[in-house]
């Protein structure tokens, strides 16, 4: 009876480890450990690509605000799951993976159909044609940012990121929702600022990544002010200031570019 018990124990301590053990070819035993996913991280992810999904349907649907809301809380979700998996030490290959995949749907797919039914469907196979190079460039400036993320300096991306250019579609279709002005008015003007933005992303362009930030340092009480004072800004006038900043970013590549080639600013 007790020889029982003891095998009993052994096999629920075994469950309860979610282990399953073999014997190779040798009779030698091998554990191996089930494989599982962390879920805080993920979940953020999964919100990432719900959101960039929902600003599809929108989009389609002619809820062209909506949309463009939508797509900044995919970047809100994007932003945290990095992140928060850092934070809790529950950073995965299956995480990185998971990420890149909904970045390409919300940052890459997305903006470009929401664009294309805004402001682009008028210009016939044109018009389909920047949105498919808008996405080719994402799907290119992802792959590239996945190989090379080991070995490039983090604290400067390489190529504008596809978050901040979706960042600049999204701010570009809610400041016309907000004001009322139709997008396919202003199509070849669209057309330039999304084939712009592709060029941008598979550029060798350097734009500061904000990831040497560390959250859990302390900060001055004037820096808290200033956040304070930028939270202030954007609920003044979300659609205008969003759009501003992420297009202001996107212009810091080519500014940094133009300082270096031609020592602006430097003694001579």
């Amino acid at each position: 009876m007790h020889a029982s018990r003891l095998k009993f124990k052994k096999f629920v301590s075994r469950i309860g480890n979610k282990e399953k053990q073999f014997s190779d070819r040798e009779g030698s035993p091998v554990v191996l450990r089930s494989r599982g996913i962390y879920l805080l991280p993920n979940l953020l992810t999964t919100g990432a690509l719900f959101a960039g999904f929902y600003a599809i349907v929108a989009g389609m649907k002619g809820q062209f605000e909506h949309a463009a809301i939508a797509i900044f809380i995919a970047m809100i979700m994007d932003g945290l799951d990095g992140r928060v998996a850092r934070l809790t030490n529950t950073q995965s290959a299956f995480g990185a993976q998971y990420d890149s995949l909904s970045d390409m749907v919300s940052f890459g797919v997305t903006p470009a159909l929401v664009t294309y039914h805004w402001g682009l469907s008028n210009l016939g196979k044109f018009g389909w044609l920047v949105s498919f190079i808008y996405v080719a460039a994402t799907a290119l400036r992802l792959a590239r940012f996945n190989i090379q993320s080991e070995v490039t300096d983090k604290k400067y991306f390489v190529g504008l990121s596809c978050t901040a250019a979706a960042g600049v579609v999204a701010g570009m279709v809610w400041v016309g929702s907000e004001f009322d002005i139709s997008g396919r008015h202003l199509s070849p003007l669209i057309a330039v600022i999304i084939l712009s933005l592709a060029i941008l992303m598979v550029s060798r362009l350097r734009y500061y990544s904000f990831k040497e930030i560390d959250l859990k340092s302390h900060i001055p009480f004037v820096a808290m002010l200033f956040i304070v004072l930028s939270f202030s800004i954007i609920a003044w006038n979300p659609p205008i200031v969003l759009f501003l900043v992420f297009l202001m970013y996107s212009l810091y590549g080519p500014y940094f570019w133009l300082k270096n080639r031609f020592h602006w600013g430097t003694k001579r």
